[in-house]
């Protein structure tokens, strides 16, 4: 192995296993380093969940040339795969091929980032320094890895974000963890007994809150003593209900439509906008404090879902030079496409290298972690990243800068201009370039 052309990947999800197959097409040598016990780890997290975007959006053309070498049936292109179905039936798979097998290693979680020899600060050669990168392994032993360049497809999954609208944890949400619950609950499954007859807050603005309010609504059929409040942080209900029949994903279109129903014939409370101040044990209960519509109330509820998305963890990125937004925490060049104060779009131009470069050459953040705080990922888009990745570190920069990628129209988004108030929008052209992988 040509040590000079080892790049260390971090995560064995769909876009790691993505960029692994790339740098395996450019002559490179790939180490995936994955915390989990199998490929997907964290998807398999959300398994029970629905995407939008159909199997033909969820596949990385690279990693279809490796399983098309065996003997793997894929599933239909127009259906809609689960979280635990992408694992089962494409990432583990692929993780099984021959090229893929040989360089994945599993129970190997990456701590820390950095340079050889070099701390921050240090500037002498640092240019010439491999990566060092420092692993924990199942046993709780610590070993140094090194590499030519560095991939971080870790994700976000682990970091949810937290319940105060000023990005830290509101008086009592962190004694009170054993009946709060951060992501997309199976309150249909494993975890109905949780939520069957018990009031449960819904907090959220995504389609990822949609699918849990819709989930116990569905529950509430069985169970009517089943109820169900919904806080969102504004009143606008439009960038989050879809495109309804115009949306070229249907999942998405079909699911934003059953939410207004739901909403309109009141089957659910909503609360918006809606903040919460304070969270204090009560008997069995939560008491709530928050401000509705300006005014402080309180209310009880059994249990609390916060489905208000994930951040990056930069922690294990702090000795390396970085070029960070301040808002948003992508890669500064990415950062205006998605950042969500500027519009609402679940889209971004197919981008590659040169957006995702940092003054540390050779280290990129991708997938899903490249959006930051950002809160919609496309995952053919990161397929594109790491495609273009894979090639400027081959030195093939024609190809690397070449971006060439189309995507499905999805509906409604606006673009906020100048310094206009946040009700005067317009629509976008940038819807026409976009699919979302937010579960469904």
């Amino acid at each position: 192995m040509n040590k000079n052309n080892t790049v260390i990947v971090i995560g064995a999800g769909p876009v790691g296993l993505a960029a692994a197959a790339h740098l395996i097409a450019q002559k490179l040598n790939p180490i995936v380093l994955e915390k989990g016990k199998h490929a997907g780890h964290a998807v398999s997290q959300w398994g029970h969940v629905k995407l939008f975007s159909p199997w033909k959006y969820v596949f990385d053309k690279q990693v279809l040339t490796l399983l098309d070498k065996t003997d793997w049936l894929a599933p239909e292109n127009d259906g809609l795969p689960t979280g635990k179905s992408i694992v089962d039936d494409y990432l583990t798979p692929a993780s099984k091929t021959a090229e893929l097998a040989s360089v994945i290693r599993y129970n190997s979680e990456v701590i820390a980032v950095s340079k050889q020899g070099h701390a921050k600060s240090s500037s002498t050669n640092r240019s010439d320094a491999r990566y060092s990168v420092h692993v924990r392994t199942g046993n709780g032993d610590i070993n140094i890895m090194y590499a030519h360049a560095v991939i971080d497809a870790s994700g976000t999954w682990g970091y949810p974000n937290p319940i105060g609208l000023d990005g830290l944890p509101v008086p009592g949400e962190i004694e009170n963890t054993s009946s709060i619950v951060y992501g997309i609950e199976n309150a249909l499954g494993q975890a109905q007994s949780l939520y069957a007859g018990k009031h449960t807050l819904v907090l959220g603005g995504g389609h990822s809150a949609i699918n849990v309010a819709l989930d116990l609504l569905t529950l509430q059929q069985q169970y009517p003593a089943t109820k169900i409040t919904w806080g969102l942080r504004t009143t606008k209900l439009e960038k989050l209900l879809g495109g309804g029949i115009n949306d070229e994903l249907p999942a998405r279109g079909k699911l934003g439509l059953a939410a207004k129903e739901a909403v309109d014939k009141e089957q659910l409370s909503l609360l918006a906008p809606f903040e919460i101040t304070r969270i204090d044990k009560a008997a069995d209960k939560l008491k709530i404090t928050a401000i509705i519509e300006n005014s402080t109330s309180t209310f009880h509820v059994d249990r609390i879902i916060v489905a208000a998305g994930f951040r990056p963890n930069l922690d294990m990125l702090r000795e390396l030079r970085l070029n960070i937004d301040d808002i948003v925490e992508a890669p500064k060049e990415l950062a205006p496409l998605i950042d969500p104060n500027l519009h609402s779009c679940g889209s971004v131009p197919p981008h590659g290298f040169s957006e995702l470069s940092h003054p540390d050459d050779n280290f990129f953040i991708v997938g899903m972690k490249a959006y930051g705080r950002a809160p919609t990922f496309l995952m053919l888009t990161g397929y594109e990243q790491v495609r273009s990745i894979a090639a400027k570190l081959a030195g093939d920069l024609e190809s690397a800068k070449r971006v060439e990628l189309v995507l499905p129209k999805t509906g409604v988004c606006s673009s906020k201009k100048g310094t206009t108030s946040s009700s005067e929008t317009a629509t976008s052209t940038c819807c026409s370039s976009s699919v979302t992988t937010t579960p469904s």
